[in-house]
């Protein structure tokens, strides 16, 4: 998850603890829409800090999230 905070805070500008709460936030949205199986593969992908959650580069998803915050 380090890894993830450090790629939105140098993409987005957002403090390292802002950008902490918005990975949380979207961490437990997604574990609350996801089934049971999946939902715990949020928290395995977070928790090894490494790159992807299946196909999903987790690099890209931080990369939309700067655009969610205006920046590119």
């Amino acid at each position: 998850m380090e890894e993830l905070i450090q790629q939105i805070v140098s993409k987005t500008g957002i403090s390292e603890a802002n950008a902490r709460s918005a990975i949380e936030t979207v961490a437990n949205f997604l574990k609350a829409k996801l089934p049971g199986p999946l939902a715990g593969q949020v928290d395995a992908a977070l928790g090894s800090a490494g790159g992807a959650l299946g196909n999903v580069d987790l690099g890209n998803i931080g990369s939309s999230l700067g655009g969610l915050f205006g920046k590119k």
